[in-house]
């Protein structure tokens, strides 16, 4: 808090002298009196210089007996903006007046029409009131303030300029096609990620479910896939058979997918897993389309839908079966 006092300070002490100094040689600009208070306005120029600021400076001197405010300037100037401000210490007189002074800086605005100070409030009352309507009894209004316009400038020679030199390069194809390959490359490898986290977590997902769920779960995919509406009744039954012999290996660890079916069935069976008629019956029905070239038809592919259905859900005994 000490700092930022001190800090004010200086600043105010700097705007006083700037003010001092620009005002060495002023002119009043404004000059009255009225109900004994004295008001008084000076500028260090009168013409607008829209390089240089205007320093201002109002003088209030009042009677013993009154009391009255400097006005505010902040929403009175036009054509100006107000950069700073200072109140000086109030000076008191030999003859028991007061004499209050402001100095402010104005920095005019470019190519404004007009720069003056709007008629102004000087608030002014008895020091000693007797009633509330005392209050604001010598108050006036003041102004208003006005500068002169810029001077002219000089004349301005020379033709327009109908072909300026280009600050820019010109546009090149060869960068466009580079910037939009690399967004497409990018936007290709985004989507890669993508998919492969997809897959991933899909896949993580599958292998922590019991067999019978995840034998469910490909069952369900190989069906949405749509194969023998297509006529692709090899590859279907090729893929029915792995659902089915995946489950086996993940519930009796059979390495099902790398044997024939007369070696499946014959290690299913010396492992004493119980019947397997059902399973026998599928698979080799299965074997007609895959290798002995029988054409299949959408019945049988449905026939032998439901036989690999019925028999997960024969030897899953009491597992989860689908919705």
């Amino acid at each position: 808090m000490k700092g930022e006092s001190a800090l004010k300070m200086l600043t105010m002490a700097a705007v006083a002298c700037l003010a001092a100094a620009a005002l060495a040689e002023n002119a009043t600009v404004l000059e009255l009196s009225r109900n004994g208070i004295d008001l008084r306005v000076d500028a260090d120029r009168t013409q607008i210089d829209p390089a240089r600021s205007v320093f201002l400076r109002i003088e209030l001197k009042t009677p013993a007996d009154r009391t009255a405010a400097l006005p505010d300037l902040r929403d009175r100037v036009k054509g100006f903006s107000l950069a700073e401000d200072f109140v000086e210490e109030p000076q008191p007189q030999k003859d028991g007046s007061l004499l209050q002074a402001a100095n402010w800086r104005l920095v005019p605005e470019p190519c404004a029409k007009s720069y003056k100070v709007r008629p102004f409030v000087v608030k002014a009352s008895p020091k000693m009131m007797s009633y509330q309507s005392d209050e604001g009894k010598y108050s006036f209004y003041a102004g208003p303030v006005t500068f002169e316009q810029p001077a002219a400038r000089d004349h301005v020679t020379g033709g327009i300029e109908t072909d300026p030199e280009k600050d820019l390069p010109p546009l090149s194809w060869k960068l466009v096609g580079w910037i939009a390959a690399a967004i497409v490359a990018l936007a290709s490898v985004v989507a890669g990620v993508f998919l492969l986290a997809k897959y991933v977590v899909r896949r993580v997902k599958e292998h922590r479910m019991s067999p019978i769920e995840r034998a469910w779960v490909e069952l369900d995919r190989l069906l949405k896939k749509g194969l023998p509406g297509r006529g692709r009744y090899k590859d279907f039954y090729v893929e029915l058979t792995m659902v089915v012999r995946r489950y086996v290996q993940r519930k009796y660890g059979i390495r099902a997918p790398h044997l024939t079916t007369d070696e499946f069935l014959a290690q299913f069976r010396d492992a004493g897993r119980g019947k397997c008629d059902d399973l026998a019956k599928f698979l080799e029905s299965a074997d007609l389309v895959k290798f002995a070239g029988v054409e299949a038809t959408p019945d049988m592919a449905d026939d032998a839908t439901d036989s690999a259905r019925s028999y997960l859900k024969s030897d899953a005994k009491g597992d989860a079966e689908p919705a």
